[in-house]
């Protein structure tokens, strides 16, 4: 599904204009004829301001159905809200150490660490 072709089409079963739109949200027309032309990809923040202006959930712009998707299974409880890396033990100790120097290099320095990791990521993934 193409966000862009869904907004027109709901844009248009409502029987709203672009320039309704353009009064309802506070987006220049010009913008909204971009997003359902394809030209612009909007945040969820916008897509809430079209989703409320043309008077419908959220989630319709992503689901085409007409009743309301099925929630996801439940996922499994977790034994404790601690039993994640880093939140206690040496990967404690280890995360809060790399947060102080991490806080203290200039933003070239970091950027450059930056680089270099996702640099090892990549070559980590291929065969």
């Amino acid at each position: 599904m193409i966000i862009s072709e869904r907004l027109r089409s709901i844009r248009q079963e409502k029987q709203i204009s672009q320039g309704e739109l353009e009064r309802r949200t506070g987006l220049k027309r010009c913008y909204i004829s971009r997003v359902e032309n394809g030209h612009t990809i909007p945040s969820i923040d916008t897509l809430e301001k079209l989703a409320r202006a043309m008077e419908i959930p959220l989630y319709q712009i992503f689901y085409d159905g007409d009743e309301p998707p099925a929630p996801p299974p439940a996922l499994p409880a977790r034994k404790s809200a601690n039993d994640a890396w880093g939140f206690e033990g040496d990967s404690a100790r280890f995360l809060q150490r790399l947060r102080q120097l991490l806080g203290r290099i200039s933003d070239h320095d970091r950027q450059i660490i930056l680089h270099l990791a996702l640099q090892l990521v990549r070559r980590t993934r291929k065969p």
